[in-house]
């Protein structure tokens, strides 16, 4: 079989709220990653994979190792498979890249698949607005801020960050729409198809499906989440459609 489709899926969200459901979800997305690497020419997870990751030198957060087994298992085979990191596993270094054959990207990228070219990027900090986040990452993204972090022992730290998770997804604005124009990464792609124009731009964060027309030539992709939906995205054929896995 000839393997000619993209998939892009995000905000799996792995390790909230709790271990139970953490798991139910985690076994659905390793059922669903079994099902498409037959057809999958790459895989793309872009975003808030795990609710919390940091590595230490010698320590990576307990669990998750269903998914990070299927994921080795795949790149092994020779799909490639990316990982973006989003607001909530922004800390990602090299060990996934090492452990399980995975590409890490901290920032967006863009692909050219056929005819398509693709802006792909997990969202958070992107466009006009969001001000004290953008100033929160900078911080939190700092060289300095990690090192003081892994001074921390792992229980106290892992515990704080999950906290501070918590807090955060509840105080935040996912999964609220109002109207194109005020979403703000709408904004951010318009003004990028001034500067370099692509065909799509897929994005997560938001907690949202959406397909929404930036202009005559291209189109905004939001992937939504795997907490209550199960959403995901498909290349096929020069076009991307959102689906909902079953």
């Amino acid at each position: 079989m000839t393997k000619e489709k993209i998939y892009f899926a995000s905000d799996f969200h792995l390790g909230s709220p709790n271990l139970e459901e953490s798991h139910k979800r985690e076994k659905k997305i390793v059922q669903w990653l079994a099902e498409i690497e037959k057809d999958a020419k790459a895989i793309y997870l872009v975003g808030d994979i795990f609710d919390f990751w940091f590595e230490y030198n010698k320590v990576v957060p307990k669990g998750f190792v269903r998914l990070l087994g299927k994921i080795a298992s795949i790149t092994d085979n020779g799909t490639p498979v990316h990982i973006f990191v989003g607001n909530h596993d922004l800390w990602m270094r090299d060990y996934l890249e090492t452990e399980i054959g995975v590409s890490i990207h901290h920032g967006t990228i863009i692909i050219q698949e056929g005819d398509k070219k693709i802006l792909i990027g997990h969202g958070d900090g992107l466009g006009d607005g969001d001000y004290l986040y953008k100033i929160l990452k900078k911080i939190f993204t700092s060289k300095i801020c990690q090192w003081i972090f892994s001074r921390l022992h792992p229980n106290f730290a892992f515990t704080l960050a999950h906290t501070w998770s918590k807090s955060s997804r509840k105080s935040g604005d996912e999964a609220k729409f109002s109207s194109k124009e005020n979403e703000i990464l709408f904004g951010y792609c318009q003004e990028q198809q001034k500067i370099n124009p692509v065909d799509y731009y897929v994005f997560g964060h938001r907690h949202l499906t959406l397909d929404v027309e930036v202009d005559n030539k291209a189109t905004y992709i939001n992937l939504g989440e795997w907490i209550s939906q199960k959403n995901y995205g498909v290349l096929e054929k020069g076009k991307i459609k959102l689906e909902t896995y079953k």
